[in-house]
């Protein structure tokens, strides 16, 4: 694997940062602390959130669980940002960062998923088109991280399982706009949300492109078997940002998957636990690409999506064992991409200081 500049270990400023604030802590805030602020994702049913005007905010009405009432995702970037929309895209932008989202309600009836099975690939192809024209537009046509919601994610329709028929759509998506969809594609993810709920895309994108790592233990998920549908996921398995905006290591959303296969079929303890041994492979790939051990399991900041509220505790206890993470997981109730599939994580984090301790 290539290695990236050493600059990767002393990223300069500003710096993309990372943050899960409960609602009381955000209310709490200056209204000079919201200049820093690149975009909030609000959690929970209820997804209101009171913040600067300019601030692009991408609700996603997941349960959040655990001891916190509610949480928010906070990016923030030290330096003066710039915002606006185009199109149905609202945006914040530093100089070499930008945060984005787009809102894209489904047609339902009474609360539910409309019937039309066409509904979600079109909507995914619109938005997407609009996500690259923005980029174009203003400049920062490298994707780094993209977060994709929907609902029903693992519902058959006579178009098939609707997570395929998102697929299909983001990759027409992609090829129609002359993106890579395999080798340097942006980390990403994709989960089930509450029912009735719209699609929710929001994403980083930067002036300068990420470097795609890939897990020694698993098949790129660009390159699966047609047993998982038509098209393939459009992701890499992780990212390594550009020193200009901090070096920060994105790791895609990581489930028990071995190979390409699903493993520990219904026991959420020991998918927990391969998901934990994924994300250390994804480590030690993304510090072999970085030349040095800049990237730390206990470092990162983590989100989780439980699939069943009463697999909590188990999955909890795992990890507590195997990630050591310095700062609370996010736990947050959410269908994943695979039906057999109990659990997915995912993790955010910057490089170390040089000459800073702790395990790979």
């Amino acid at each position: 694997m290539p290695r990236l500049n050493s600059a990767v270990r002393a990223a300069p400023c500003p710096s993309l940062e990372l943050e899960y604030l409960r609602g009381e802590e955000l209310a709490a805030c200056a209204p000079a602390w919201w200049d820093g602020v690149l975009g909030i994702v609000p959690f929970g049913a209820s997804t209101a959130i009171g913040c600067a005007a300019d601030v692009p905010v991408a609700p996603v009405p997941l349960r959040v669980l655990g001891e916190a009432a509610s949480a928010t995702e906070v990016w923030r970037l030290g330096e003066a940002l710039q915002s606006g929309s185009i199109g149905r895209v609202r945006y914040r932008k530093g100089s070499h960062a930008l945060f984005g989202c787009i809102v894209s309600p489904e047609p339902n009836e009474a609360g539910a998923q409309s019937s039309d099975p066409r509904a979600l690939p079109t909507l995914t192809s619109a938005a997407y088109a609009e996500i690259f024209t923005a980029l174009q537009q203003l400049g920062y046509p490298h994707l780094l991280r993209v977060w994709n919601y929907f609902a029903a994610i693992n519902q058959e329709t006579e178009l098939g399982e609707r997570y395929r028929q998102f697929n299909s759509a983001r990759q027409e998506a992609f090829r129609r706009n002359r993106r890579e969809v395999e080798g340097n594609v942006p980390a990403a993810c994709a989960l089930g949300s509450a029912p009735g709920s719209p699609l929710v895309i929001y994403f980083l994108a930067g002036s300068a492109p990420a470097r795609a790592v890939e897990n020694p233990r698993q098949l790129s998920a660009y390159r699966y078997p047609r047993e998982y549908g038509p098209h393939s996921p459009t992701f890499s398995r992780a990212s390594i940002a550009d020193p200009s905006v901090g070096a920060q290591l994105f790791i895609s959303g990581t489930a028990s998957i071995v190979g390409h296969q699903s493993v520990h079929a219904g026991d959420a303890a020991a998918q927990a636990r391969e998901a934990a041994v994924n994300i250390a492979a994804l480590i030690e790939a993304a510090n072999e690409a970085a030349g040095t051990k800049a990237y730390s399991v206990e470092a990162l900041r983590y989100k989780a999506y439980v699939r069943n509220a009463r697999d909590l505790a188990a999955i909890r206890a795992e990890l507590a064992d195997n990630l050591a993470a310095a700062h609370p997981i996010t736990y947050l109730q959410a269908d994943i991409c695979r039906s057999e599939l109990l659990v997915e994580i995912e993790a955010v984090g910057a490089p170390r200081p040089i000459g800073g301790a702790g395990r790979a």
